[in-house]
C-alpha cells in the first residue's frame, strides 16, 4: 500500500480535443451541471493527497479553486506524453513518493477505485493501472517514485501505455472508465445519467 498522503495527484487536462471537433476544450462542456473537465476533480477531493496539480492548456475551468496547483502545457506539440513529463518533474519536486495520474476527461471515476489503486501498490517501483473487461489498462494509474526518470524519458501520445500494461491491474467497471472523446460520447453519457 502506498499512503495518499505520500502521492502527488496529477490531472491530465490539457488535450486539444481532436475527436471534439477541436474548435473548444470539450472540458469545458457541461454535465450534470458543471463543467466535464471538474468530475474527476470534486470526486477525487476527498483523498488526502500530498499535493495536486492540473496540467492544462485551453480549457477554462478554475483548477485552482479546487486546491490544485496549475500547470500550463505551452509544449508546442502537446502529446499527453509532455503533459506527463510536466506533472512528474512537479510531483518530484513536491518530495513525493508516487505519482497518481488521472484524466480529466474521464468523469465517471470514483474515489473507491482509486483508493483501491493506492492500495494495490507496493513500493517505488509500483505500476497499477485500471483495467475493465475487453479493454487495455489506462489510467487512473499510479507510478512510485523509482519510475520517475523513465517517465521523464517518454514522448508521444502512448504516455506511459508500456508501463501501464507490463504493471499489476485493478478491475474497474467500463461505465467507471469510459472517457469522453467525442460529442456522441458526451451525448451518451449525459442520457446515461438522465
Amino acid at each position: 500500500m502506498i499512503a495518499a498522503e505520500n502521492t502527488a495527484l496529477i490531472l491530465l487536462a490539457a488535450g486539444q480535443s481532436q475527436r471534439f471537433g477541436g474548435e473548444r476544450s470539450k472540458l469545458d462542456e457541461p454535465l450534470a451541471g458543471r463543467p466535464l473537465g471538474l468530475h474527476p476533480a470534486e470526486t477525487l477531493a476527498g483523498i488526502p493527497f500530498r499535493a495536486r496539480a492540473a496540467i492544462v492548456r485551453r480549457c477554462r475551468i478554475d483548477y485552482a479553486a479546487h486546491g490544485f496547483a496549475v500547470i500550463e502545457n505551452r509544449d508546442v506539440v502537446a502529446d499527453m506524453a509532455s503533459s506527463l513529463r510536466l506533472g512528474v518533474a512537479w510531483a518530484r519536486a513536491q518530495g513525493a513518493g508516487a505519482l497518481l495520474v488521472a484524466l480529466a476527461d474521464m468523469p465517471c471515476i470514483t474515489a473507491a477505485h482509486v483508493r483501491r489503486l493506492l492500495d494495490a501498490a507496493e513500493g517505488g517501483d509500483a505500476v497499477v493501472a485500471s483495467a475493465s473487461t475487453g479493454r487495455p489498462p489506462r489510467p487512473p494509474a499510479l507510478f512510485g517514485r523509482d519510475l520517475f526518470g523513465r517517465l521523464l524519458t517518454l514522448t508521444g501520445d502512448h504516455g506511459a501505455r508500456d508501463l501501464i500494461r507490463a504493471g499489476r491491474q485493478v478491475d474497474a467497471s467500463p461505465a467507471e472508465l469510459a472517457d469522453i472523446d467525442t460529442p456522441a460520447d458526451l451525448d451518451a453519457l449525459r442520457r446515461h445519467m438522465g
